[in-house]
């Protein structure tokens, strides 16, 4: 039976994905940058569908995919799948949430403090020929508070780094983490007073209908004076145009992801383009330790499907 099994991969993924399956008698097809068009054409030949976040993997991919029984997330948010229509039709969805937990939470931190010392702005001035010392000071992350929003994986290993810097903790999320929150010296607020009271605000949700622009232009106005912002979640679950209105009293912004993905829109442009804002392009997992992580978790949770279903 496993010698008829067949998998597709549409983005790059480490190799150990590719070696874990095969060793199972797994015939592995690697398509990484497949377009939508080929994937529909070709998915009725595959049981296992293995892609990224760059496909959206809705209800005309999962009919076209007549043989279909796994589709295995390569990274953690599913924002990207019809997961209910998948589960309607039978088919079984995986992912990699714990892999990379460690190196966002270290790109999180690293924006905080690429922020507050305007380390971008700075090199890019030395490198241009200029020596601005004393022209652009910064300000220290230690003593200062931050608030958490969203308590899961990634906001407590965000918390844990920023308290050896000093930072008090305060936390917003829609389960009671007050314990969790407690064990770092800090406490759990509801979400506005967290946005009031925060010298650093820093988001880390799933997105779903429910946080669609959760830190809407209501919210993004109770930020302090002086805040600095930083999102390394998913770019629809805050207001960048509000975020932009704002930039101007703001110390500064810090970002990993974008609702458009590069940027098109002129206002997203300009937001990225400012001298207060740090950006990214949703690098958040791509190191090689998650990256490897990621391929071993998503092959341990595909081998485990196998294992307890009929191909």
């Amino acid at each position: 039976m496993g010698a008829l099994m067949s998998a597709l991969v549409a983005d790059s993924v480490d190799p150990l994905i590719r070696e874990r399956l095969e060793r199972r008698g797994i015939r592995v097809d690697m398509r990484p940058g497949i377009s939508r068009e080929e994937l529909l054409s070709i998915i009725k030949n595959y049981n296992i569908l293995i892609f990224r976040g760059r496909l959206k993997i809705d209800r005309e991919v999962i009919d076209a995919g007549t043989n279909l029984k796994i589709l295995a997330r390569y990274g953690v948010g599913l924002d990207n799948v019809d997961v209910e229509y998948a589960v309607k039709r039978g088919l079984v969805v995986v992912s990699a949430p714990n892999a990379p937990t460690q190196s966002v939470a270290e790109l999180t931190i690293g924006l905080m403090l690429a922020v507050a010392r305007r380390i971008p702005l700075l090199s890019g001035k030395v490198k241009g020929g200029e020596w601005p010392k004393g022209r652009y000071v910064g300000v220290e992350l230690g003593g200062k508070t931050l608030g958490v929003v969203g308590f899961g994986r990634i906001g407590r290993a965000v918390a844990h780094i920023a308290r050896g810097l000093g930072m008090r903790i305060v936390a917003s999320d829609v389960i009671d983490v007050s314990s969790e929150v407690e064990k770092l010296g800090g406490r759990q607020l509801p979400l506005e007073e967290l946005l009031k009271t925060s010298d650093v605000v820093t988001v880390h949700v799933p997105l779903t209908p429910n946080t669609y622009k959760l830190i809407n232009a209501d919210r993004i106005a109770l930020l302090k004076d002086g805040a600095i912002f930083v999102n390394t979640s998913r770019g629809e679950v805050v207001d960048y145009e509000a975020l932009y209105r704002h930039i101007d009293r703001l110390w500064g912004v810090g970002l990993d992801v974008l609702p458009e993905e590069p940027p098109k829109s002129p206002y997203l442009r300009e937001l990225v383009a400012h001298e207060k804002v740090v950006v990214t392009p949703h690098v958040g997992s791509e190191t090689y330790e998650a990256m490897r992580r990621l391929a071993e978790e998503l092959a341990l949770n595909i081998e485990e499907v196998i294992s307890r279903i009929k191909l």
